[in-house]
């Protein structure tokens, strides 16, 4: 998939123009209201920033300051313990009828989109000391 695609370009303004200014993402049950054409802004959620932050680090914006924000946003909200709250729904069992709460969700998507971030800022670091090498053993 070509990650520099129209549809993607598309896809990560549309992420950097919803984010709140917390530097968060969320979203409410509202989206899903059958008159609702639009995406409706909510607090934001460990899980659901994770999410958007995921999406612009694998799109190639690992050093943006959208994912930065992000990445501030879910290490200032982490907890003693290490874990994110969250209470909102961030699952859709069957929209406007009921919504469900995974309650694992606000564990492990954070530490995957923090993790991702590391990788991406890792493998940056590696590219540009081989790069170096090479040029040097020339």
């Amino acid at each position: 998939f070509d990650m520099r695609s129209e549809p993607v370009r598309r896809a990560c303004r549309w992420l950097r123009s919803v984010q709140n200014e917390d530097g968060g993402w969320g979203e409410t049950c509202a989206s899903y209201e059958a008159d609702s054409e639009r995406y409706s802004r909510g607090p934001s959620t460990a899980s659901q920033t994770a999410w958007a932050v995921m999406g612009l680090i694998n799109a190639g914006h690992a050093r943006s300051p959208a994912v930065r924000r992000g990445i501030q946003y879910l290490v200032s909200t982490q907890t003693a313990e290490g874990t994110w709250n969250e209470s909102a729904f961030t699952g859709t069992g069957f929209p406007c009828v009921f919504y469900l709460r995974y309650h694992y969700y606000r564990h492990y998507f954070p530490l995957w989109a923090l993790a991702q971030y590391s990788a991406a800022l890792a493998g940056e670091v590696r590219s540009a000391v081989t790069s170096a090498r090479v040029q040097v053993s020339a």
